[in-house]
């Protein structure tokens, strides 16, 4: 048995051997583990099948039953079963490289039974590592500090990219577990960190390879080199396949937030991050690679907009996790000596400002940078904590923030101009808790999942950034406001100022988001913009320029009809109707020949057919409706009769008379009608005697007899031979005719009726239909 007070590296055990012999064997030996075999960790499934639910359900009921075993297990049987039993490495390691992170979309449960079971998992692996980095559990319980550092190290319990995964994974909710995790790991073991000294060169190897894939880098004396004729031209960010920049996208979101995580649990890691200049290869990576990502992610064309908009989302989240990693750096490595009283106030202090000096040809990196954690309240309480600072480099630093902001063609945001409390503040408030204080600062000066577009005013979330919409501060186009909100905000400031003019008061309402109170203020302060001060401070509002009607340009070739409703005041409603006319059957509406009255007059105007006028003495043309003899007049395609009347000329008057159409002649040609009448009173007695319809059978069967002998009397006819099937009796033998007739027969007899008698008889033989 282990003795009390005993470090567990210290004490022996007697136990039972193979042959039941007692031996006594140290209490971290590789014969106390117990035969246990640790499944590996496979993440919830994308598309929810069934099957894939149902294994992953098994899996991880194996895993958590296996983890709470081991957690129930003493102390000594804990340390060996980790120890010695690389099953249970394999699968601890292969949950911290699979488990869904916060953004991965995959981490959004398909079913209620997969979320519970995934939290058990979390769970049960948090509590494993926790133990695992615990060397002493209780009084009689506990490692030899030394011995811990040497057994977690050299068998590999935990390394630097494990310690990055558990702050990615675990650190939500539990950053101050993690971080006396961490801390009693590198405090029983320095040797860590002399491994995240080595680390941090690979972490920028991070961004290098990120800029070589996107084409922004040139290695080494390569730049200066003549690229060669047959050398590929490196893609870029717009020209590479979409699958190529979702990787390169998930890459740097997954590399920043890990890397924040651990920074922000464990600050003592970020003296060594800022020994290797990670600070300045931050920002000029910031500088470089994000603008050319946001451009390729907003200007190309997507064919699933979800994953654009997914993309936007991730981008924006690693704008933000390298911005509060480079404010982590320089709160825990500038800012929080100072705030301690150290001796060396002053080279910090020269240290920080030489830092925000760095950032300023970094402009994209120090809007953003100041959007989140403004400088000017930084500077105003180290001026505060040390006087000595000189002004004039202060002021060109603000001046530098600044003309960022204008270049950029941004505006800072409203919030930042009423004082509020800066992250220096914050830290002094608990300058030993470090970590605190920065989630403190970020979460006061920055709204998650909000960036500024390059070239607008307004910020905006998320995928809403890549919508190319009218925004204010852009062209005017879109007011946030109302009409009568407007209205009413302006009457607020006319009651208090009414010498200003509307169109003034107008301009500083979009130029302060048309917040009544600080225009106002900003007025009786005489502190306006410079873009407000250049305007005549009595200008009128802008008068709306009218459209012209539509109606007024419009040409449509209904124009003018009797239903055009936008000429005429008056329209005949018993015209209109929609579908079928009530009350009207479709028999009453084709027999209604209303349409043929209405065309009668218009052909008997041309019954009355007149050659020549005799104009009598004293009459002229114009009596008879005659024109006058133009002499300009054009006859070339005139029908005219020149001459028809001469004496030679009679046969040009034989012309056909004019007939009146069938349908115009009811009720008006009785005349006609009669001898219409006669003529079909003698076709009838014409045809009393023939049958249209049966033709007599006598002259048909002649007609029949005729062809056959014609046919018989053609060269080479030959009569066809009577038929003879049935043959001599049974067992005579059949001649060579008969045997031939038989087989015509049997090959022909599908060109008649019922040709398929033998296939039916066959069927219903073979369903047992007819009895064989």
């Amino acid at each position: 048995m282990a003795c009390a007070r005993v470090p567990l590296d210290e004490q022996q055990v007697t136990e039972p051997g193979p042959l039941g012999k007692e031996r006594t064997l140290p209490a971290l030996h590789p014969d106390r583990k117990e035969d246990r075999c640790f499944v590996p960790y496979k993440p919830p499934p994308d598309d929810g099948s069934p099957a894939e639910v149902e294994e992953f359900l098994e899996y991880a009921r194996f895993i958590t039953e296996d983890l709470e075993w081991l957690l129930s297990l003493p102390h000594d049987k804990f340390w060996c079963q980790v120890v010695f039993d690389e099953s249970l490495q394999r699968c601890l390691d292969s949950y911290l490289r699979h488990a869904p992170r916060s953004l991965d979309l995959t981490a959004l449960p398909s079913s209620p039974a997969v979320a519970e079971t995934q939290r058990s998992i979390h769970r049960a692996v948090f509590l494993t590592f926790l133990r695992m980095a615990t060397h002493k559990e209780s009084k009689e319980n506990f490692l030899t500090p030394a011995v811990f550092g040497e057994i977690i190290y050299d068998n590999f319990l935990f390394d630097i990219p494990k310690i990055l995964d558990l702050c990615v994974l675990f650190g939500k909710g539990n950053s101050q577990l993690l971080h006396k995790m961490i801390d009693n790991i590198f405090t029983q073991q320095p040797s860590y960190y002399g491994d995240l000294d080595e680390t941090v060169p690979t972490v920028l190897q991070v961004f290098d390879s990120i800029l070589d894939k996107c084409g922004l880098q040139c290695e080494g004396a390569t730049a200066m080199e003549p690229m060669k004729l047959n050398a590929h031209k490196q893609p870029t960010a717009m020209t590479m396949s979409q699958q190529e920049l979702a990787d390169v996208i998930l890459y740097l979101c997954d590399s920043t937030t890990t890397i924040h995580a651990f920074l922000d649990i464990f600050p003592s890691a970020c003296s060594t991050f800022h020994s290797h200049g990670f600070l300045s290869r931050l920002t000029s990576f910031y500088e470089t690679t994000v603008p050319d990502l946001e451009k390729a992610v907003r200007k190309r064309n997507f064919d699933d907009k979800g994953l654009q908009e997914d993309l936007w989302k991730r981008l924006s989240h690693s704008c933000r996790k390298m911005v509060e990693m480079a404010h982590l750096l320089l709160h825990h490595t500038c800012l929080q000596p100072i705030l301690e009283g150290t001796e060396n106030m002053q080279t910090y202090a020269e240290e920080l400002l030489q830092h925000f000096t760095s950032f300023l040809p970094e402009k994209r990196f120090l809007s953003d940078y100041d959007e989140q954690f403004p400088i000017a309240d930084d500077i105003s309480l180290l001026q505060q904590a040390l006087p000595v600072i000189d002004e004039t480099r202060t002021s060109y630093l603000l001046q530098g923030v600044e003309g960022a902001w204008d270049s950029l063609g941004r505006r800072k945001p409203q919030s930042q101009i009423q004082p509020k409390a800066s992250s220096l503040f914050l830290a002094n408030q608990g300058a030993v808790g470090g970590a605190a204080a920065a989630a403190a600062a970020s979460s006061a000066s920055f709204k998650p999942q909000e960036v500024q577009e390059p070239g607008g005013g307004e910020s905006l979330r998320g995928a809403e950034a890549m919508l190319d919409v009218p925004r204010k501060g852009n062209n005017g186009a879109v007011c946030p406001v109302s009409g009568a909100e407007l209205e009413s905000l302006l009457s607020c400031i006319r009651d208090l100022l009414p010498d200003l003019g509307e169109g003034f008061l107008l301009a500083c309402l979009e130029e302060y988001d048309y917040n009544s109170e600080l225009v106002i203020n900003n007025i009786l302060e005489d502190r306006l913009a410079p873009s407000l001060d250049k305007l005549d401070r009595a200008m009128p509002r802008p008068v709306k320029e009218e459209l012209p009607c539509v109606l007024d340009s419009r040409s449509n070739v209904f124009d003018d009809d009797e239903f055009d409703v936008f000429r005429r005041d008056q329209v005949d409603m018993s015209r209109i109707w929609k579908g079928r006319r009530k009350g009207e059957s479709a028999r009453e509406m084709l027999n209604d020949k209303q349409h043929i009255a209405e065309q009668r007059a218009r052909y008997q105007a041309y019954e009355t057919v007149v050659d020549e006028v005799v104009i009598e003495p004293g009459e002229t043309a114009a009596t008879y409706g005659l024109d006058d003899y133009d002499d300009e007049y054009d006859d070339t395609y005139d029908m005219n009769q020149v001459g028809a009347n001469d004496l030679d000329g009679d046969s040009l008057l034989n012309r056909r008379p004019f007939t009146v159409p069938q349908v115009l002649r009811k009720g008006n040609k009785p005349e006609e009608e009669e001898e219409e009448d006669e003529e079909e009173e003698e076709t009838v007695q014409n045809n009393v005697n023939r049958d249209q319809f049966v033709q007599d059978p006598a002259v048909l069967r002649e007609r029949a007899e005729a062809r056959r002998a014609a046919m018989q009397q053609r060269k080479g006819f030959r009569p066809e031979r009577p038929s003879n099937v049935v043959g001599q009796p049974k067992g005579q033998g059949q001649t060579l005719e008969t045997f031939l007739d038989r087989r015509r027969k049997e090959a022909n007899k599908s060109r008649v009726s019922n040709h398929n008698r033998r296939t039916m008889a066959d069927r219903k033989r073979n369903k047992g239909m007819i009895p064989s």
